[in-house]
């Protein structure tokens, strides 16, 4: 699996025969000015929920590509109303694609869209695929409910949440880390705005002593799994 990171909680895994993009905020991002979201390719966009920071580009980059749009049930319906070409609604639970299996799990967060519009539940996902398995978090807290995860799937890598004051910071990404039983993790939504700009050396400091690797890319890097 090939991992690239474009800011914030935007990435794309992509495996040998699908491009999975999640959370595709770029446009909004003055930290990924350099991305053309219209360049990105697409087979499925996963949005983790409702928040203009996580589905800001779906639609435009649904249009362009013909990706289908698995969301929250609520967020799902809100961006076909928007003009995306096809959606797959989903909640808590799981269900089989043709890359994989797909669970979306609890997250501890809110969920609403641009124009105020209730957003259901907002979750993580933890993916299944025959290159190996991984964990995206979405926007959330700690909760044990993530050991679940760790009991159930052994990951290859996981993408945390660790700018903290509306999600995880680091050391509670450390917790979660041990929680998924899972030792290469991808931080995400960090330093975008102020609220959650992060110390970098101390944050990886914080991995390191619990024997863990924390990857903080740059936008726009690549990293194989």
């Amino acid at each position: 699996m090939n991992f690239t990171y474009y800011g914030h909680a935007c990435f794309a895994v992509e495996t040998a025969k699908h491009t999975l993009l999640f959370d595709p905020f770029i446009t909004g991002n003055p930290l990924a000015k350099d991305i053309n979201p219209l360049s990105l390719k697409a087979d499925y966009i996963l949005i983790s929920h409702g928040h203009g920071d996580h589905i800001g580009d779906a639609v435009a980059i649904a249009k362009q590509t013909g990706a289908t749009i698995i969301a929250p049930f609520e967020v799902a319906q809100w961006l076909g109303k928007q003009g995306a070409p096809k959606t797959h609604p989903i909640n808590h639970g799981s269900t089989r694609f043709d890359f994989g299996r797909l669970r979306f799990v609890n997250a501890i967060h809110s969920s609403s869209l641009p124009d105020g519009s209730y957003g259901g539940n907002p979750g993580g996902f933890v993916i299944e695929t025959g290159e190996g398995s991984f964990y995206f978090s979405g926007d959330t807290a700690l909760t044990k409910d993530m050991e679940l995860i760790g009991d159930s799937v052994q990951l290859t890598f996981a993408a945390l949440c660790i700018g903290g004051n509306y999600t995880m910071d680091a050391a509670d990404a450390v917790v979660a880390a041990e929680y998924i039983q899972c030792d290469e993790i991808i931080g995400l939504h960090y330093d975008t705005f102020p609220p959650i700009k992060i110390d970098h050396s101390q944050a990886t400091r914080k991995f390191l002593e619990a024997g863990k690797n924390l990857h903080l890319l740059k936008i726009g890097e690549s990293k194989k799994f």
